[in-house]
This record gives C-alpha cells, sequence and structure tokens, in this order.
C-alpha cells in the first residue's frame, strides 16, 4: 500500500488495521482515508443490518473517545475492493462534495472484463439513466448525464483482460455500465451480462484517488494495489 501527502497531524506511516479487513490508510481531523476490502457495504442501504465501513469508523472514533462522526463522501460498491475517502465533519463534507471536481485530481481503477481486448488504449463517452427499476443503464443519444472513462490495457488473455480505468466523470455504476457496452462486462458482474465469476467476486478495485485537501489545499495521494489474483486469472 502506497499513500502520499501530510496534513496536520495525519497518519500514513503505516496501515491501522480495523475489523472486516478495512485499514486506515491516513488521518487527520478533517479526513480519513482508508482501504476497504470487497464484501463490505460502504453504507448501510435500505434494510441492511450488517456492519458497513461507515459503522466500523464511527465506532472506531468512538473506542478513542472521539465525538465525531464520519461522513460519507463517495461510495465504493459491496464487492468492490479499494480505496475510500470519508469526511470527519458535515462541513468537511459540503466542502468536498460542492466542489468535487475541482478538488478530485484522479481516480484510478482496475478491472478484470471478459473477453480478449485488442485495442491498447480508448475511452468510453456514453451517458448514463437510471431506468424506471433503478438500475443505471446507458441513455438515448441526448439524454442522461455525461460519463466518460479513460481505459488502457494492462494485460490481456484469451478469456480475460486487465484495464486500467480513469474515471473523468464519478457516476454510480459508471464503469461496471460502460465496460459492458463495449462488450467487455467485468468479470462476476452478473447484472451487467458478465457470464463468468473466475474470481469469486466482482472483478474491480479502486486503486487510487488524488486530491486538493480542502483545508491544506495539499495534494493527496492514495493508491492500494489491485489483488494479485486480478493478474494471475489472466492467461
Amino acid at each position: 500500500m502506497k499513500s502520499r501527502g501530510n496534513a496536520g497531524n495525519g497518519k500514513a506511516d503505516r496501515p491501522w488495521r480495523l475489523p472486516q479487513g478495512m485499514q486506515i490508510l491516513y488521518e487527520d481531523g478533517d479526513l480519513i482515508v482508508v482501504f476497504k476490502p470487497a464484501g463490505l457495504l460502504s453504507v448501510a442501504a435500505g434494510g441492511e443490518k450488517n456492519r458497513t465501513a461507515y459503522w466500523i469508523l464511527n465506532e472506531y472514533l468512538q473506542r478513542r473517545g472521539i465525538r465525531q462522526q464520519v461522513a460519507v463522501v463517495h461510495r465504493l460498491d459491496r464487492d468492490t475492493s479499494g480505496v475510500m475517502l470519508f469526511a470527519k465533519s458535515a462541513a468537511m463534507k459540503k466542502a468536498l462534495m460542492d466542489n468535487w471536481d475541482e478538488l478530485v485530481l484522479e481516480r484510478h481503477y482496475v478491472a478484470v472484463v471478459e473477453g480478449s481486448v485488442t485495442d491498447k488504449e480508448g475511452t468510453i463517452d456514453i451517458p448514463l439513466a437510471e431506468d424506471a427499476r433503478g438500475r443505471v443503464v446507458p441513455a438515448p443519444s441526448g439524454r442522461g448525464q455525461r460519463a466518460v472513462t479513460h481505459w488502457n490495457v494492462l494485460r490481456s488473455g484469451s478469456r480475460y483482460s486487465l484495464l486500467s480505468l480513469e474515471l473523468e466523470t464519478g457516476r454510480r455504476n459508471q464503469i461496471r455500465v460502460h465496460c459492458a457496452a463495449i462488450g467487455h462486462p467485468v468479470a462476476g458482474d452478473e447484472k451487467s451480462g458478465s457470464r463468468s465469476n473466475p474470481l469469486g467476486r466482482l472483478g474491480l478495485h479502486a486503486e487510487q484517488i488524488k486530491f486538493i485537501h480542502p483545508r491544506t489545499r495539499e495534494v493527496m495521494d492514495f493508491s492500494v494495489p489491485a489483488p494479485s489474483n486480478f493478474t494471475a486469472v489472466i492467461q
């Protein structure tokens, strides 16, 4: 795991381990950056009663005698692993969310997708919308929200390919829907048309987030490499 940047009394030298495989990569008075493992919800949805990343972090703060509660700034799907950013106050959440496009400089993902991707790189510019059932789908021309994903091939095999993806926009389920739209669904993503699950989980990992700290204006850069089996499955 790699983290760069410093803000006040932040911690970044070694990950701080929490229940269910979560790790704190960095913490200061305003922010917490964590690694979220696959299989853990970011925040409760509907009647979900299981532990979530949000719940674990609040419990962590309470045990340290800190009365603050974290605030969710962005989410990763339950089966997506990787780097997440939480605010430690409503004011910091608002500062991040109101200026997200300005503050967030880079967001990189790694994905195992079905099929052999022959082009070396490309850009997917397909608007997205919700259908009547609340699912994110490609929108008809001239409708929906603009969504742009840049990708390049890290490794390609006969059945699967390993892609590095950079989000220009951050729509819900953007990578999953975009990959499916070009005929290469993320492995294990049955909802988007995947027919195989070689990893026993969704083949999507949030590798890096690089952003400007809202208070200090310092550039912060945190990354966690994709699991080794992401590469091993490509033959």
